[in-house]
């Protein structure tokens, strides 16, 4: 296999997983999809901005550590455990942040905050995974080499990056549906701390305990932290249902939506089946949305009840509630 040959596999190993990955993340978001095209966007900015100013940056400082102390060990140290840590979560968190600035309307939940964090991160890891299995995979090791990183990388590690950066996006949404302004700062600034922490014991255990024992160490931490993120996913899940069950009574009874798509709204389940069901009656596309701003409007219907007229939640409601009333007589049920 010639380098060019194998840059490019190492292009496919490196990303194809990681969007597998990402429609994975995307398809847990059950009853309000964030929209693609964003998340497209902060995928490429993890891929391209983050991963590329972490390297320069990551690689300056490490420079300027190594030629301040003349130590090998101390320089990798200190780089992997102190300084790629901060870069990075604050350069993946720094989509978030924008997200939460000027697309404040899409950022309606934890899960919300979850969902960009782990895209973006995704999209840091794919190019971080194209790199390590070019260089410590095939340039060492030829292309068993490349086959082995693939492995450690995605299968082993692949959710690294999404867990760190996830509590980022969790302190981002707390802070949005948060009225108090302390919790406004401290939540947001809390959660990237969080993530610099968790990088940072990941790299330092990979750092002490080297090879297979170091390798076993850390994928067994890492998959437990993995596992206790995924519960609280599901938690943020049955906590939008619950919302949604509760938002959208009003609705049912003042007959703008039916009982039996009041019932569809509820379920992630039964909404899977209806969208199926659409997609053989040709009306796939209405379906979907109806289903979208239902559970819309049961979002900034707990926003407004919250946080008040904030962002100026009353007319959004009133503009999603003639959305669903145009779209209540074409949707499949």
């Amino acid at each position: 296999m010639s380098s060019a040959t194998a840059v490019l596999v190492s292009i496919v190993m490196g990303f194809l997983p990681m969007l597998v990955f990402a429609w994975m993340v995307y398809w847990v978001d059950r009853y309000e999809k964030e929209p693609r095209l964003l998340l497209g966007v902060v995928f490429a900015w993890g891929a391209i901005l983050a991963a590329g100013a972490a390297f320069i940056v990551n690689t300056a400082l490490g420079l300027g550590v190594y030629l301040f102390t003349r130590s090998d060990t101390l320089t990798e140290f200190t780089t992997g455990s102190l300084i790629a840590p901060v870069v990075e979560e604050c350069l993946k968190g720094f989509a978030v942040l924008i997200v939460f600035l000027l697309a404040r309307g899409e950022f309606d939940s934890i899960l919300d905050g979850i969902i960009y964090a782990s895209i973006t991160a995704l999209g840091f890891a794919a190019t971080e995974n194209a790199y390590y299995i070019y260089t410590y995979g095939y340039s060492e090791n030829g292309p068993i080499g490349m086959l082995m990183m693939f492995v450690v990388r995605v299968f082993l590690v692949g959710w690294q990056h999404p867990f760190y950066t996830a509590f980022t996006g969790i302190g981002l949404a707390i802070a949005r549906l948060s009225h108090k302004s302390t919790v406004k700062i401290i939540a947001p600034v809390t959660g990237l701390f969080v993530a610099i922490l968790t990088h940072s014991f990941h790299n330092t255990v990979a750092s002490f305990l080297p090879g297979l024992t170091g390798l076993a160490a850390g994928t067994l931490i890492d998959w437990t932290g993995w596992l206790m993120m995924f519960i609280f996913i599901l938690w943020a899940l049955r906590r939008e249902q619950r919302w949604i069950i509760r938002q959208l009574k009003q609705e049912v009874e003042s007959k703008l939506i039916s009982p039996v798509q009041y019932r569809v709204a509820c379920s992630a389940w039964l909404q899977s089946l209806t969208r199926l069901k659409a997609l053989f009656s040709g009306h796939y596309r209405t379906t979907n949305r109806f289903y979208q701003v239902a559970a819309e409007l049961a979002y900034k219907k707990e926003q407004c009840t919250t946080l008040g007229d904030e962002g100026g939640n009353t007319a959004i409601i009133e503009d999603l509630r003639a959305e669903l009333t145009r779209l209540a007589g074409v949707a499949v049920t």
